[in-house]
C-alpha cells in the first residue's frame, strides 16, 4: 500500500532500513550455524512471532504516533526475518528432487503471494469508503491475527531427516564448533560462481521502496493503492507459475535451461522498466501540476496503464527471486550449504533493499531511484552470466563432494585447534 498504510512514509521507510540492515547483519554468519545446529522448525519459530510485533507497532502508531516503536519493531522483525527466511530457503531448495526445484520454488511464491494477494484484498474491503490517507486499525488487527496464526502452524515443519530419507545428513562432532561452521560458511561464498550471484542477490529488493512508494503511494488512492497491492501479488503468483515451468522444462537440459531463464529476464525486464520509464516521466509531470494520490481505478481512462505498469512489477519481481533461488538450488542438493548461500542472498538483498529504503525515506527523485532499480537490474545480469554458463548437469555428484570436504576440512580444523 505504500508507507505501511500511513500517510508518513519516512517513518515506515526508515523501519525498513533497520528491518533490512538487521536481516543483513544476521542472515550468513549469526542465523546460518544456528540452523545448521537447530534446523528449519526451531528457526520458523525464534523468527515467526517478530511479524505480529511489527504489525502491533503500525496499528500503535495509528494511535500514538510513536516512530521510535515502528522503526525498533522494523528491527527486530529484520532478526527474526532471518531465521524465517534461512529455513525457508533451506527447505525450498533442498526438499525435493533437481527435476523439481523449479516447481517447488513456483508452489512457494504462489503460496507467499497468495498471503500478498488476500492481505491487500482484505484492506482494499476494509478501506473501501475511506477517505483518508491512512488504513483503519481493523487492518492492522486482522494482519496481526493472521501472521500470529502462521507463527504457530510453524511447529508442524518436519526436519530435513523425515522429508530426504535417501540423503542422510551426517555431521561429525567438529561441526559444533560454530568458529569453524563459520569458517566453512565464508569459504562457500567466496567461490566465483557464488560471487557473480551476488549482485543478482544485492538487487533482488532495490525496487520495493520506488514501486511501492515512488508508484503506488504517490500517484493512487488508498483503496486504489490496496487494489494495487492485491493485483501486485497475484501477478507474483502467476510470475513464479510460469518461472518455474520454464526452469523444470523437461525437454531442456539444466544449462539450456539456466540459460533460457537469463535471457527471459533479460527481454522482460527490457521492456517492464522501459515501460517504467515513460510512466515516471507521466507521473513527475503529473506531480508538478499538484497531482498527487488522486488516482482511482474507477477512472479507467488514466489508471488502466499505470495499474498494468504495477502488475507487470510484481511478475518481475517473482521471474527475478525464482531465478535466484534456482541458481541456488543448482550449486548444491545439502541443506546446510542451501542454508548458507540463502544466508547470503538474505544478506545481500537486504543491504540492496536498505539502500533503497534509505534513499527513499531521504526523498530522493522518484526518477533517480527509477534509472538506479533498472541499472542495477540489468547490470547484475551481465555480471551473472558466467555463473549461469557455468551450471552443470546435476548437483549431486558436487553436493557429495562438498559435504565430504567441508567434514575433512572441519576435522582438520578441529585437530589442529
Amino acid at each position: 500500500m505504500g508507507g505501511s498504510g500511513q500517510v508518513d512514509q519516512a517513518v515506515t521507510a526508515n523501519a525498513n532500513v533497520a528491518l533490512l540492515s538487521a536481516t543483513a547483519a544476521t542472515a550468513l554468519f549469526v542465523v546460518g550455524p544456528i540452523f545448521d545446529r537447530v534446523g528449519p522448525r526451531v528457526c520458523l519459530l525464534l523468527g515467526g512471532w517478530t511479524y505480529p510485533l511489527y504489525s502491533g507497532s503500525l496499528l500503535c502508531f495509528n494511535a500514538t504516533n510513536n516512530g521510535a516503536f515502528v522503526i525498533a519493531s522494523g528491527a527486530i522483525l529484520g532478526v527474526g526475518a532471518s531465521f524465517l527466511w534461512v529455513a525457508q530457503g533451506a527447505i525450498m531448495t533442498t526438499y525435493v528432487s533437481e527435476s523439481h526445484k523449479g516447481r517447488a520454488i513456483a508452489v512457494f511464491w504462489f503460496i507467499f503471494n497468495l498471503g500478498g494477494g488476500v492481505g491487500s484484498l482484505a484492506s482494499f474491503g476494509i478501506n473501501y469508503d475511506s477517505k483518508t490517507g491512512t488504513v483503519s486499525n481493523g487492518t492492522y488487527i486482522a494482519f496481526l491475527v493472521i501472521m500470529a496464526v502462521g507463527w504457530s502452524l510453524g511447529i508442524l515443519v518436519c526436519p530435513p531427516s523425515y522429508v530426504r530419507s535417501a540423503h542422510p545428513q551426517k555431521k561429525s562432532d567438529s561441526e559444533r564448533n560454530w568458529r569453524q561452521v563459520a569458517r566453512q560458511s565464508l569459504k562457500t561464498i567466496v567461490d566465483w560462481r557464488v560471487l557473480c550471484m551476488l549482485p543478482l542477490f544485492f538487487s533482488a529488493n532495490v525496487f520495493y521502496s520506488y514501486q511501492q512508494n515512488g508508484v503506488n503511494l504517490m500517484n493512487f488512492n488508498i483503496r486504489t493503492r490496496s487494489l494495487n497491492g492485491a493485483l501486485y501479488w497475484i501477478a507474483q503468483m502467476l510470475g513464479s507459475l510460469l518461472m518455474g515451468m520454464l526452469l523444470d522444462i523437461p525437454q531442456l537440459t539444466r544449462p539450456m535451461r539456466a540459460r533460457v531463464a537469463w535471457a527471459f529476464l533479460v527481454v522482460t525486464g527490457m521492456g517492464i522498466w522501459g515501460g517504467g520509464y515513460a510512466f515516471q516521466k507521466w507521473s513527475d509531470s503529473r506531480l508538478q501540476q499538484g497531482l498527487k494520490q488522486d488516482i482511482d481505478y474507477t477512472d479507467g481512462h488514466t489508471s488502466v496503464g499505470p495499474m498494468f505498469l504495477y502488475i507487470f512489477y510484481g511478475a518481475y519481481d517473482a521471474f527475478w527471486q525464482s531465478f535466484c533461488y534456482w541458481l541456488i538450488g543448482a550449486q548444491s542438493n545439502s541443506p546446510a550449504v542451501a542454508a548458507v548461500l540463502v544466508g547470503a542472498y538474505k544478506t545481500f538483498q537486504s543491504v540492496g533493499g536498505a539502500m533503497a529504503w534509505r534513499l527513499n525515506a531521504m526523498e530522493k527523485p522518484a526518477m533517480t531511484q527509477f534509472a538506479m532499480d533498472w541499472g542495477l537490474c540489468m547490470g547484475s545480469l551481465c555480471i551473472a552470466i558466467p555463473t549461469v554458463l557455468a551450471i552443470t548437469l546435476t548437483s549431486e555428484a558436487d553436493s557429495t563432494e562438498k559435504e565430504s570436504t567441508v567434514a575433512v576440512n572441519l576435522d582438520e580444523e578441529a585437530k589442529r585447534d
